[in-house]
């Protein structure tokens, strides 16, 4: 299985609750993401999972504008593990 990484997008158009709440529900139906997590205020998304950054950004372009400002290995879902037990 391939690593786990962490795509942030920037949306332009995210700018309420209406807003992010669609977009989320938008990006969950991507096969392999493990959590979501966005921000009107600062207009970003971060997606933690197995799955291609091309196809979060084809479906969150019916937002807007979208920008990719990172792609990387999710290196903090190592360090959560411990508080992820206790659920």
């Amino acid at each position: 299985m391939a690593p786990q990484q962490k795509v942030v997008v920037k949306v332009s158009s995210m700018s309420d609750e209406r807003v992010k709440q669609k977009a989320m529900e938008t990006v969950a139906d991507i096969y392999g993401i493990d959590s979501i997590a966005a921000d009107h205020k600062d207009q970003k998304m971060m997606v933690i999972g197995d799955m291609d950054s091309v196809v979060i950004a084809k479906k969150l372009r019916k937002f807007g504008r979208i920008d990719i400002l990172s792609v990387g290995p999710a290196k903090e879902e190592k360090k959560d593990d411990k508080k992820g037990e206790k659920k």
